[in-house]
């Protein structure tokens, strides 16, 4: 388990049960702590022939999870198959099996025989395919969650605005600070909600998704679970990691997070650095304003009005009339400009190295 205790969770998305059991060994090699079987993604799905082989042959703890149709999944069929299906997973000891909250109140009173005797654990989850409620009733999702004897919660949106995110984390921190001791999961789906899934351990999520590869996500906006050991460290994170990250409209082509959570690696500073997907510059700042969030490199098409947003300005950046670095210090947004220095600087270089050879 990552020192932080938040699992990295590998969602195995294969056809096939030897495909999916190969997998398994690779999430292993690849850092992962838990895996999901997504035994909805195999083809002919036999549960009483396929589950024993798929859990007793785990090299990993697993999460059994059977997702419907009407949940984002592929099972489409009758739900008493389906519902005996994750009962038999439970009876064989699978270490999670994932519930709908739609169905989970009945399938937790029906499934009490094998629960008394199996040490598995049951997820109840709600995935929301459209948008991000308010803070409000994403707290009420989760009180409704642990209400109905989830062992862990796990609740889903999809991000329209990056700043959805803040909400999923406050209801989660609030969970947390309020007594609650049901571990949660909590992540926003899209482009807009990676920071969810890349920031889980600092907020105390009990998970975050990584997929084994590229096209083998289980859901939108999943990053690869290299990314997260490897350029994001979500394995070191904890809640004193200070946040950087990039600000801008397209942003995923940024090699920012390479670069920069390679440098903090190698001075060994307790940092991560991280893509922010952004339509609006003065409500991103406002809503992402906490000392957590310690700076912020800005790209198009945010530079002019970045400039308009900090407390104070360099007279460099002033000049220029934009602002690419946004520093945050003693409460106060400070704005800068490095495209000039790091310009001149290259010309400069340029004009000695040309000096150098005419000399010679």
């Amino acid at each position: 388990m990552s020192r932080n205790g938040c699992l990295l969770c590998a969602p195995l998305v294969a056809e096939s049960v030897d495909e999916m059991l190969s997998q398994m060994r690779v999430a292993k090699k690849n850092g992962a702590d838990v895996v999901e079987l997504r035994v909805d993604y195999i083809q002919g799905f036999a549960p009483e022939m396929d589950l024993p082989r798929l859990i007793r042959g785990r090299v990993l703890p697993v999460i059994v999870t059977y997702r419907p149709k009407w949940e984002g999944g592929n099972f489409e069929g009758d739900e008493v198959f389906r519902v005996k299906a994750l009962r038999k997973a439970i009876s064989l000891g699978a270490d999670f099996v994932d519930v709908e909250l739609q169905v989970a109140a009945e399938f937790l009173e029906c499934s009490t025989p094998e629960r008394k005797d199996s040490s598995s654990r049951v997820v109840v989850s709600n995935h929301n395919y459209k948008m991000t409620p308010s803070l409000g009733e994403i707290g009420s999702l989760i009180a409704r969650i642990q209400s109905i004897g989830a062992d862990v919660v796990k609740i889903v949106t999809t991000a329209e605005k990056v700043t959805d995110v803040a909400r999923v984390f406050h209801a989660v921190v609030h969970s947390q600070v309020s007594g609650n001791q049901v571990p949660t999961i909590a992540l926003v789906m899209g482009p807009k909600g990676l920071i969810s899934r890349l920031l889980a351990p600092k907020f105390g999520g009990f998970l975050t998704f990584g997929a084994l590869g590229v096209g083998q996500e289980s859901a939108p906006g999943q990053p690869t679970l290299l990314q997260l050991t490897q350029m994001y460290r979500v394995d070191r994170m904890d809640r004193d990691t200070k946040v950087f990250g990039i600000v801008g409209n397209p942003v995923g082509h940024s090699k920012g997070p390479i670069i920069h959570n390679a440098a903090f690696q190698e001075i060994g500073y307790n940092a991560v650095y991280v893509p922010y997907l952004v339509d609006d510059m003065r409500e991103f700042l406002e809503v992402y304003s906490g000392s957590d969030f310690s700076g912020f490199s800005v790209t198009i098409p945010f530079k002019e009005d970045a400039l308009r947003c900090c407390d104070e300005v360099d007279p460099i950046a002033q000049a220029i009339g934009a602002v690419n670095t946004i520093i945050r210090r003693d409460g106060k947004l400070i704005g800068y400009n490095t495209d000039c220095e790091a310009a001149i600087s290259a010309i400069e270089d340029a004009l000695r190295g040309r000096s150098t050879s005419l000399r010679l």
